[in-house]
This record gives structure tokens, sequence and C-alpha cells, in this order.
């Protein structure tokens, strides 16, 4: 399913033509020319499904790689090191917690221009990186008490090669379903951005489809419907993917769980 959706986007929007405004097609229910129907300006819905793909994807990748790497190395480094690093640590995750999401993200987007993938999963993983930050930790305080933890420590390996070599590879299950879990938050807190007109429309995507659909009353029309069923649906199978991806790798790593056990 994962692997669908990134070729629609890399691969699907190279060779699918870019939809145009033709108003003699119109609000056209599904068909064969029109599979997903077209919209009120007549431009083909699937086609807008499949370029609007990729802008989705990349922010909720980006997110993804970036909120991990700030949760795994603030929360590793916070229970190997603990003392003052871990308090403030903990302190700034507390005080990022205790700020309204939305009310946060409105005030940013007056200052920050919210136009690229890579502004919108910097702010994004800004949010996102102190619960999983917080399990790290935890992981971390219990293999830390591990013989072959003690024994590096003993043999005065460093900080990073501790942390990096011999309690991080320990945790790439966990990491990567984590990594995941992220990026299915990325893509509703990026599609809420959109919704709420935060995010400047000049890309094509999913959320930009549910904010015109909703904006232009399609939900209401029975010829239009498909407008906003279509990204809608389009969401909610990504969002599945994901989830299954990370079942499965949860599933490899965890032979209890492939066992029935």
């Amino acid at each position: 399913g994962v692997t669908f959706f990134i070729l629609m986007a890399l691969v699907g929007s190279l060779i699918v033509p870019i939809p145009k405004v033709n108003t003699q097609a119109r609000s056209q229910p599904p068909s064969f020319a029109h599979i997903l129907g077209t919209d009120n300006q007549g431009k083909d819905i699937a086609a807008q499904i499949v370029h609007g793909s990729r802008p989705v994807i990349t922010v909720a990748v980006l997110t993804g790689l970036v909120t991990t790497a700030i949760a795994i190395t603030l929360g590793a480094l916070a229970a190997f090191l603990g003392g003052l690093f871990d308090r403030v640590v903990n302190s700034a995750a507390n005080f990022v917690l205790t700020i309204p999401y939305l009310v946060a993200m409105t005030v940013l987007a007056s200052f920050i221009r919210l136009n690229s993938p890579i502004t919108q999963a910097l702010i994004l993983s800004l949010w996102s990186w102190p619960v999983l930050m917080r399990t790290v930790r935890a992981q971390v305080l219990s293999l830390r008490e591990r013989e072959y933890v003690e024994a590096a420590v003993a043999l005065n390996l460093g900080t990073p090669h501790i942390i990096f070599r011999e309690i991080l590879p320990n945790m790439a299950s966990y990491i990567a379903i984590s990594m995941i879990l992220a990026m299915t938050s990325a893509i509703y807190a990026q599609i809420a951005l959109i919704t709420l007109g935060l995010v400047p429309l000049s890309d094509m995507n999913w959320g930009k489809m549910i904010l015109i659909a909703r904006t232009t009353g399609a939900i209401y029309l029975s010829d239009t419907v498909w407008f906003i069923l279509s990204p809608v649906i389009a969401i909610a199978l990504f969002q599945w993917s994901l989830v299954t991806l990370a079942r499965s790798i949860e599933d490899i790593f965890n032979p209890r769980l492939r066992s029935g056990a």
C-alpha cells in the first residue's frame, strides 16, 4: 500500500497530465473518461489526486524523519547523561506540550510563510517530538542497565558510540514504528493547517482539494460529492497503509506477536 502511494507521488505525477480547466466538462460524475469525475471547473479529479499526493507525502516523510531524529537524540542523551541536561530536556518537552497546537500554528503562520514542505515539516516537528522523546528516554533508561552497555561504559567508548552504536540499534524496530506513526500525525496536522487557511495554496494537494470542495459546497451536490470524497478516501487509504506497515514491522521484530502468543 505504501509503495503504491510513493510510486503515485514520484512516478504518477510525471506521467499523468496536469489537470486543466474545462468549462465544457464541469461537475461530471465518474465515467470512463474521468474515473473520479470532474470538479466545478472541469478539472479531472483523479489527476488532482495523483498530483496532490507528492506535497502531502513529502511533508509527512520529512516530518517523520525530523521528529524521530529530534526525539531519539534528545531522549537518548537525556536518559544517558541525566542531571541538568535531563531536567532541561524534560522541561522543554513539558513547555511544548502545554502550548495549544492550533494556537501556536496560527501565531507562527503570521510570522513565517509555510510555503515549502521543509518549512512545514520543521514547524510540525517542533510540536511532535516531546511524546516520542519521553518514550525513547524510558526505553534508554531500561537499556542502559544491560550488561553490554555497562561494558561499553567500562571500556570508555564514549557517549556517541554507546548511544548510537550500542543502545539505539536495539531500538531499531521501535524507532521505525514511531517514525511511521509520526508520519500519520503529520498528515492530519498538514491537512488541518491547509483547511484553516494557514498554508498558501500555491501547490495542488489533497488538503487544498478538501478546502476548495468545502468552500464551493461540493458536499451538498450529488454531482460534485466525489470532489471532496476522493481526497478524504485517499488520505484514509494512505493512513491505513502506514498503520499496516507499522504493524507488519512490529510482527517481524516481535516473535511473540508473530506466533500469536
